[in-house]
């Protein structure tokens, strides 16, 4: 395992060159300029019920925006790198990835996803998070990538087994989730299972 980005007290020293370009996708940071093209799915009550947040508005937006979405590195564990994902061909924002920092002693991450249901059954989901798992592993250094998913949400689940993702666990009603016990579907991927693959 490449471990060239990992300092010996465990942090990372890692930045990211953007756009980071898959064959349809350009994965870059997002800017106060994306809050449109964010709230065009944001803001829609049909992707809630699985994410712990409420449809944003314009204020959430323009917050997150200035906040979680301004980290453009990976240098420490609880960091997130969040990126948007835009259309090579057209430049429209069409969702966006996640790639955490769980955990320095076990050099684990998690990746996460969102996307504008209008794009949907194109792949750019898996495309998207395929780039987030070649970041995660091949440049970060991270061991282990898991996907916590809740199970009502099939379309984020295949995307996930789509990744070659293996699923470890459905933890039933684990979580008491926005009025109602919610059950978790747990995925994840080896460094050498990517290798592997890849």
């Amino acid at each position: 395992m490449d471990n060239s980005n990992l300092c010996s007290n465990g942090t990372i020293d890692f930045v990211p060159t953007y756009p980071i370009r898959t064959e349809r996708l350009l994965l870059r940071p997002l800017t106060v300029a994306d809050a449109d093209g964010l709230l065009a799915y944001r803001s829609r009550p049909e992707i809630h019920p699985y994410i712990p947040t409420e449809p944003w508005d314009r204020e959430r937006a323009l917050d997150r925006l200035n906040t979680v979405f301004t980290n453009t590195e990976l240098t420490d564990e609880g960091q997130a790198l969040g990126l948007g994902v835009e259309l090579r061909e057209t430049g429209q924002l069409v969702g966006d990835v996640t790639l955490f920092y769980r955990s320095r002693e076990h050099l684990g991450g998690e990746v996460g996803y969102v996307f504008n249901p209008d794009f949907g059954g194109h792949g750019y989901a898996t495309e998207a998070a395929r780039a987030m798992l070649r970041l995660g592993f091949e440049e970060v250094g991270l061991r282990r990538i898991v996907a916590r998913i809740d199970e009502r949400n099939t379309a984020s689940a295949n995307v996930a087994r789509r990744l070659g993702m293996r699923q470890e666990a459905l933890l039933v009603e684990n979580e008491f989730f926005k009025g109602e016990w919610s059950s978790e579907l747990q995925f994840a991927m080896l460094a050498a299972e990517w290798r592997h693959q890849h």
